[in-house]
């Protein structure tokens, strides 16, 4: 794990002591001691062995996938710490509905030795943003709270304001990749004075086609961002419902 820095310390030092005074719940299984517990880490449903070059899909052999064959995402490449299922899956849901802050805080934890295992040249971490209409609703950015303690513990800058939409867009659960393309495309912007030469690390909390991450790479490009790597905490598979058409 990268050596922290006193920023991060400071601030696992608050959540410590808050957690003493209020026992936390794991966002996993919602057992009490742990905003997220041993036996979830344990259980974390990784993805199998080999993945795609490029989108990071499970593959049969070393490669590239034949959806990054035909049309490559803009993405220098994507990787996910687990697949879309329980325990992961119910913590996602913890914090998109429950602002649980500290939740996102453990959860950065384990991501940060993660991404320190890839090797990575990165230097600022984006989030993807959300439209203004789900941001007003909900108040914050889910994947914020994970990006942040993220960027402390990488020692690396968080620029939230490096990427902000240029529409609404439906949601895109349920639709096939072609519809999830067509729907983010040319749905975002980029400002190039946070992000020129910069080696990004743009991260979002489920990648399911990666449309999105894509179009949010495609508009970093566009403002001279040097190399953009993308991370999601999970990855929804063929299993999990997504449409293949």
């Amino acid at each position: 794990m990268p050596v922290s820095s006193p920023a991060y310390s400071a601030y696992r030092l608050l959540w410590s002591g808050l957690d003493l005074l209020f026992p936390p719940v794991c966002g996993g299984c919602g057992q009490t001691g742990s905003r997220w517990c041993g036996n979830c880490q344990q259980s974390l449903p990784k993805l199998s062995e080999p993945v795609c070059d490029v989108c990071g899909v499970p593959l049969e052999a070393a490669g590239l996938c034949a959806d990054c064959q035909r049309a490559r995402p803009r993405f220098n490449a994507l990787r996910s710490w687990s697949a879309f299922d329980a325990p992961v899956r119910n913590a996602l849901h913890r914090l998109k509905y429950r602002r649980d802050i500290g939740l996102g805080d453990a959860l950065a934890v384990h991501l940060s030795e993660y991404v320190a295992g890839l090797n990575w040249p990165i230097n600022v971490v984006v989030p993807v943003p959300l439209g203004r209409g789900r941001s007003h609703e909900r108040g914050y950015n889910q994947v914020g709270l994970i990006a942040r303690p993220l960027s402390l513990a990488l020692r690396l800058a968080y620029v939230p304001g490096a990427l902000m939409r240029t529409r609404e867009t439906r949601s895109q659960v349920g639709l096939t990749k072609n519809q999830r393309r067509d729907n983010v495309s040319g749905a975002f912007r980029a400002d190039g004075q946070l992000v020129k030469n910069k080696v990004v690390l743009l991260m979002d909390d489920v990648a399911t086609t990666g449309s999105t991450l894509s179009s949010c790479a495609e508009a970093l490009y566009a403002v001279g961002a040097q190399d953009v790597f993308a991370l999601t905490v999970s990855r929804a598979l063929t299993r999990h419902g997504l449409h293949s058409a």
